[in-house]
């Protein structure tokens, strides 16, 4: 007996020891003893090759593979860029293997040849091409990085060239956002991953002709394989209120498959302090003045979510889906207007004051999503491009507005409420198909066709309260339903000379729409074809100077809030309209320019604008009643003299300048002056400077200093006043560029608030605006994964090192 319980014993001892695990710990560094981050980490028996067990190397560079059961393995350790390393390790202990030095693959990828250095800017035939890629400005957001940008202007919540409101694409397909939108999505999209900003100032005929100059935006296409990713945030803090902005973004990559993946979210406030003074008018004298103080409270909490995902079939056929979403709830997406408005006679004796409360709340769903198909052909360069794409978009928005009416004595004359329900909700799908050919390797030829259908619906509910009882309004309620079709199809053809280059393009339009005010039976119905052709063309006088041309024609079709024939109050004397008939706007735009040295440019343009469309603030002097009116004015012409450069003036000071000398007139009619045809015109300059320093001897800190400076300018029949602002920023980065932490302050002496001045026939209104322009600015960025992994790199000379600056 005791024998056996001596053997059971002894067999158990044997099996527990048999079936003992242990762990394999390691880290992974390269020649510079810098960490390797998620390099492949592969355990196989000597005598089967299959993998048994495997990991990646963390952050560190350290690795940790448990559960290994006693025996005799090859340890193999990978990354691309770096030669493998294989080790044969015997497992009967805990195994700490230490530092494992991976040596860098010396040998180039085949058919990959990387410039030793980047053109900062590169003149194209049809455009400017801004390089950013591994720059200082890739530390920033993407909203930064056009600041920079130029010919692109970022000021008071807008991006403009030329004065004029640019279509923004990212890798030539268009995000279907609200400028507003755009502005938050790019502020919370890191520029880790973006290659060049492109400036196309008048657009090729393969551009939706709709809309002025294009900024297209072009992401890197990384060509080695990993993930690498970042986090990113900014903090300000204006005069009343904090406004935050956070984000994370990643990007994958396999042989066959890119994925990249951006969040950002934006909770914030933001206060505006207006004066407002009317005066309304009888034969030519003042009858009744006001006065009013208005305060608005925003409140806004925009998500934003950016994806692309790219996946090769084979060498000739690849998918591609991309999406843009825009999120904004509706608990953190509200309004508060308190306003007082005191009422003069026309002696200027006080005759009553009245005070309003509106408070809002809205909410926001904009997905757009596309789906991208690309067929290479045989022949190097010939390519078939087909995509499809669809936006939906659904807005909604609640207001209440309660008004008191006093005496002077503040006793009360009475109260008015109502309540506001609108919402719109728009579904757009459009299908295009391009094809490229290059004839031979100086020219090539493109063609393409496009479909696009916009289905909108508009809904406005108001209510009223009679002795507290609450009733619709029908006469302010209406459903409005607008159809739009659109068919297209455009040719262009380029050929480059040893000192020429040309590019021409037609593009033709189709247009059906259909406009519907369910309340009226109001039935609108109009069609059109419009052509528009491009021309380009530069010659290369010899190294140092530059010239071009370009002409096209451009159509702005009305948003679809300014078609929208709806009176929507914002209080009881104020409120916005549109028009189901407004007509498209056509524009023809000439550009003559002249590059000196690849550094500075010199830009003569003239752009003709027929039936612009425009917001108008008219004053109904019989009925006290202040109206935002959606109008076609008649035509519009400006033209001007445009000078920028992007230079260096010292060792570590670089300097971007931006600078504009213009005249615009405008002709419109004066709705609320029987109609009565006026004009606005004037000679305005705008100027942007900004200089780059680099400090420390490892270029780890550098300092933006940037001025803009805004003259008057007309805007339809109202004068806007000078503008001006400083901003100064210092960015810090860390850890060999793996994070970067900035601090600045923006209109740092509080001078981008404006007065809008509106003075003619009987129209006096003048407005000063006060928004919390000066911020004190705080941002950080932690890059994180294989964005530092490189190839061997064949660096050639090529005559754009000549003009490069410091990186």
């Amino acid at each position: 007996m005791i024998r056996r319980l001596v053997n059971s014993f002894i067999v158990l001892f044997s099996l527990v020891g048999f079936s003992q695990e242990f762990s394999i710990t390691g880290l992974v560094e390269d020649a510079n003893n810098q960490p390797i981050a998620y390099a492949n980490i592969v355990l196989t028996s000597t005598e089967d090759p299959l993998a048994i067990t495997g990991t990646t190397t963390n952050e560190s560079g350290a690795f940790f593979i448990d559960n290994v059961k006693t025996g005799l393995y090859n340890l193999k350790i990978s990354f691309l860029g770096f030669k493998g390393y294989t080790s044969e390790i015997k497992v009967d202990d805990d195994i700490k293997l230490g530092r494992i030095l991976l040596v860098e693959n010396l040998e180039a990828l085949d058919g990959v040849t990387v410039v030793a250095k980047r053109p900062t800017v590169k003149r194209m035939v049809d455009r400017l091409v801004f390089n950013v890629e591994n720059s200082t400005l890739s530390n920033n957001n993407v909203l930064d990085v056009l600041k920079h940008t130029p010919g692109v202007l970022v000021h008071d919540g807008t991006i403009t060239i030329k004065q004029a409101t640019p279509t923004v694409y990212i890798n030539d397909r268009r995000v279907h956002l609200s400028i507003s939108e755009v502005q938050q999505l790019l502020e919370g999209t890191s520029a880790t991953n973006i290659k060049s900003i492109e400036v196309i100032t008048n657009p090729p005929a393969k551009y939706e002709a709709e809309g002025g100059a294009v900024l297209n935006i072009v992401t890197s296409k990384n060509i080695v394989a990993g993930y690498n990713g970042s986090v990113f945030g900014n903090y300000k803090q204006g005069s009343e209120f904090p406004k935050y902005s956070f984000g994370t973004s990643h990007f994958f990559k396999t042989k066959k498959l890119n994925t990249y993946l951006n969040y950002s979210i934006s909770p914030r406030r933001d206060y505006q302090n207006n004066d407002e003074f009317v005066n309304f008018i009888e034969n030519n004298q003042i009858t009744s003045n006001w006065e009013t103080d208005y305060e608005r409270v925003r409140e806004s909490e925009n998500q934003n979510i950016n994806a692309n995902i790219d996946y090769e079939i084979d060498k000739k056929n690849s998918l591609g889906f991309s999406t843009n979403m825009l999120i904004s709830p509706r608990e953190g997406a509200k309004t508060s207007i308190i306003s007082l408005t005191e009422v003069y006679s026309a002696n200027s004796v006080l005759d009553s004051t009245f005070n309003t409360k509106n408070k809002a709340v809205d909410e926001t769903f904009n997905f757009a999503f596309t789906l991208d198909y690309l067929h290479n052909f045989k022949r190097d360069g010939e390519k078939l491009l087909a995509n499809v794409h669809h936006t939906f978009y659904d807005f909604s928005n609640f207001q209440d507005v309660d008004t008191d009416y006093l005496f002077p004595d503040e006793t009360l004359i009475r109260n008015n409420r109502f309540q506001t329900f609108s919402s719109q909700e728009i579904k757009l799908y459009t299908g295009q198909i391009d094809y490229e050919l290059p004839i031979h390797d100086s020219s090539q030829f493109e063609a393409g066709l496009k479909i696009s259908n916009i289905n909108s619906k508009s809904i406005l509910n108001q209510f009223v309260f009679e002795n507290d009882v609450k009733e619709e309004d029908l006469e302010n309620s209406d459903t409005f339903l607008y159809d739009e079709t659109n068919y297209a199809a455009y040719s262009s053809y380029s050929k480059d000379w040893d000192t020429w280059s040309l590019k021409l393009g037609l593009r033709a339009e189709y247009t059906d729409i259909k406009g519907n005010s369910i309340s009226t039976n109001a039935i609108s119905n109009n069609n059109y074809v419009k052509f528009f052709p491009s021309l380009y063309v530069l010659k290369t006088l010899n190294e140092h100077h530059e010239l071009y041309f370009s002409y096209n024609k451009r159509i702005y079709r009305p948003r679809y809030s300014q078609l929208n024939p709806f009176k929507f109050f914002l209080s009881d004397n104020v409120y916005n309209t549109g028009d189901p008939n407004l007509k498209p706007q056509i524009d023809d735009v000439l550009t003559l320019g002249y590059t000196l040295n690849e550094k500075y440019t010199f830009e003569l343009y003239y752009r003709y604008e027929k039936d612009p469309t425009i917001q108008i603030l008219f004053q109904d002097n019989d009925e006290t009643i202040l109206k935002y009116i959606d109008t076609n004015t008649d035509t519009s012409i400006s033209y001007g003299l445009d000078f920028t450069t992007y230079t260096e003036v010292a060792n570590r000071w670089n300097v971007y300048v931006l600078s504009s000398l213009f005249y615009y007139d405008n002709q419109f009619f004066a709705l609320e002056s029987n109609n009565v045809a006026f004009s606005t015109d004037k000679w305005s300059v705008y100027a942007q400077i900004i200089n780059y320093f680099t400090l420390l001897a490892d270029e780890s800190l550098t300092a933006d200093i940037s001025y803009l400076y805004i003259s008057p300018i007309v805007d339809g029949p109202s004068l806007i006043s000078t503008r001006s602002g400083l901003d100064i920023n210092f960015r810090k980065t860390l850890w060999n560029n793996k994070v970067s932490v900035s601090i600045g302050v923006t209109d740092i002496f509080n001078t981008q608030n404006f007065t809008q001045t509106t003075k003619y026939l009987n129209q006096d209104v003048v407005l000063n605006s006060r928004m919390e322009n000066r911020l004190l600015t705080f941002g950080f960025n932690y890059k994180f994964g294989n964005f530092k992994l490189k190839t061997n790199q064949k660096a050639i000379d090529i005559k754009e090192r000549e003009r490069l600056l410091n990186p």
